[in-house]
């Protein structure tokens, strides 16, 4: 009887009502498969935002857009099947600063500034049309300026016949696909991204920031195409990833500007904390590119458990400006690289660190604190790290590389060289240079410990020593029993050059110095 009397009274006791997420399907707003339809995409989010928040849907089909603005506490969801195409009529997309003298720019799919708690999530895919704004039969070549002091000259990675390795030639096109600018608490996750016509994911001064499971597939013959841009933001966790790119897969700087690009807003703070892990990639440049004309400093970055295949540089650390990079580790992560024709930048090297000044004036900031630990590489150009008297390297450590250095079949039109661009100094761009398997210029406080170095089919008579380091301090190399290139008989395992405090376990014989004290 008691039983009984307690479930009659909890069945009269109404049950907890939670508050459903309210939800705006853009086709409620007039979007139509297979047709333009910015404003409904566009009246759904700002419905959304005014009303508190919520999820906008993209419900299955295949629905066409220019530039929509998301706002803060939306939550833009791709169902199973739905596909976001951007429109082939760059009219479509926004001018940015249209009243500026030049060309207006355009800016891309979206563009989302000073907002925040947004997401995009789902199983759907966002496709930029990146090829309409192609010319996919032509190829986009280094000029003559850019290649003299190359050891081809003119014939510089040049192509016998069609369009090669690219990059294509760009027409007019929208800039980055997605831009993020001043936005705090960004969740990008699990969707399917394709075809940017530019830069892909921009985030500038950004705060809060989660990438998660995400693939993200352009053209690896499009050039500017890159994955995925962290400039000046702090807080920034990428994980889970598959990033295929014709330029940088990542770009981690500190642009408070960046030329005439959209999404910067002049904002002088560190970038820092930043996180990468878990990813697959490849890309027509650098697979992960750290820095540039950098105008922040850029500190605190951990990237780890990395697969780069099909790459034509894979991680590069580049200082030109007066933000320095500093913080920075490197840990589990396999490296593929191979030389490509056309005009990209990256020549072939798994690793490369460089200082050089790249622009005038402005005091050079400094790379230091910077670790690689378990990489495994293969590729067809060496290990190049390159200070300068004004920008030395400072506190480097390689533990335990394994490295095989492998022969090119593009090596007589590309082998042979360096490649500094983005320097001030046209010399230093891409200019002819022996090439030894570890190569280092202007260091203080390299440790090299548990380096093996392979050489496969070593053929080119301007491959040299093992590891070469010239104008040094305090540098550390021990565990280190390979040779100099087997063909070149005034190869040694290791040459040093102007430095002082050089330690090591080496035999005596194994080491070539010229003005080391």
């Amino acid at each position: 009887m008691k039983k009984t009397l307690i479930i009659a009274i909890a069945a009269l006791i109404p049950a907890p009502c939670f508050a459903q997420l309210k939800q705006y399907n853009i086709v409620d707003y007039g979007a139509v498969t297979n047709t333009l339809s910015t404003k409904a995409v566009q009246a759904a989010i700002d419905a959304c935002t005014a009303n508190g928040g919520g999820d906008v849907v993209v419900p299955t089909g295949v629905f066409l857009m220019g530039t929509v603005h998301l706002k803060s506490n939306v939550h833009l969801y791709l169902q199973s099947g739905a596909l976001l195409r951007g429109s082939p009529n760059l009219n479509d997309y926004e001018p940015y600063k249209p009243d500026t003298p030049y060309v207006p720019i355009h800016i891309g799919m979206f563009f989302t500034k000073d907002a925040e708690n947004i997401s995009i999530t789902g199983e759907g895919q966002i496709d930029g049309n990146g090829d309409n704004f192609m010319e996919l039969d032509k190829a986009k070549k280094l000029d003559s300026v850019t290649t003299q002091y190359s050891r081809q000259g003119k014939n510089y990675r040049h192509v016998e016949s069609g369009i090669g390795d690219g990059p294509v030639v760009p027409k007019d096109r929208p800039y980055q696909m997605f831009v993020f600018s001043n936005c705090k608490r960004v969740t990008i996750k699990d969707v399917f991204i394709t075809g940017a016509p530019f830069w892909c994911m921009h985030f500038a001064d950004c705060d809060a920031v989660k990438v998660d499971g995400i693939r993200l597939w352009n053209s690896l013959l499009v050039p500017n195409a890159d994955g995925i841009d962290i400039n000046s933001c702090t807080n920034v966790i990428v994980n889970n990833c598959d990033i295929r790119s014709g330029d940088d897969c990542f770009a981690i700087t500190g642009f408070d500007h960046h030329f005439e690009i959209p999404g910067f807003e002049h904002l002088r703070h560190v970038s820092e904390n930043i996180i990468v892990s878990n990813c697959n990639l490849q890309s027509s440049s650098s697979a992960i590119r750290i820095g540039y004309l950098d105008q922040n400093t850029v500190r605190n970055v951990q990237v780890s458990n990395i697969n780069i295949t099909n790459s034509t540089r894979g991680i590069g650390i580049f200082l030109r400006d007066q933000g320095s990079l500093e913080n920075i580790s490197f840990n589990n992560i396999y490296i593929e690289t191979h030389f490509r024709t056309g005009d990209w930048w990256g020549n072939a090297e798994p690793i490369h660190i460089s200082a050089v000044r790249g622009k005038a004036v402005v005091k050079l900031g400094e790379i230091k604190h910077v670790t690689f630990n378990d990489i495994v590489c293969k590729g067809e150009n060496g290990i190049l790290l390159y200070g300068s008297k004004e920008s030395v390297l400072q506190d480097i450590s390689f533990n335990h590389i394994r490295f095989e250095f492998a022969d090119s079949k593009l090596n007589d039109i590309a082998g042979g060289n360096i490649d500094l661009r983005g320097c001030l100094d046209i010399k230093q761009g891409i200019f002819k240079h022996d090439i030894p398997g570890f190569l280092a210029e202007y260091v203080d406080g390299l440790r090299i410990k548990d380096f093996q170095l392979s050489w496969i089919n070593p053929r080119m008579p301007w491959l040299t020593n093992g590891i070469e380091v010239n104008h040094f301090k305090n540098l550390t190399i021990s565990e280190f029993n390979e040779t100099g290139a087997p063909k070149n008989n005034k190869a040694h395992p290791v040459k040093l050059k102007d430095g002082e405090n050089f330690m090591s376990d080496l035999k005596v014989t194994d080491v070539y110095k010229i003005g080391v004290k």
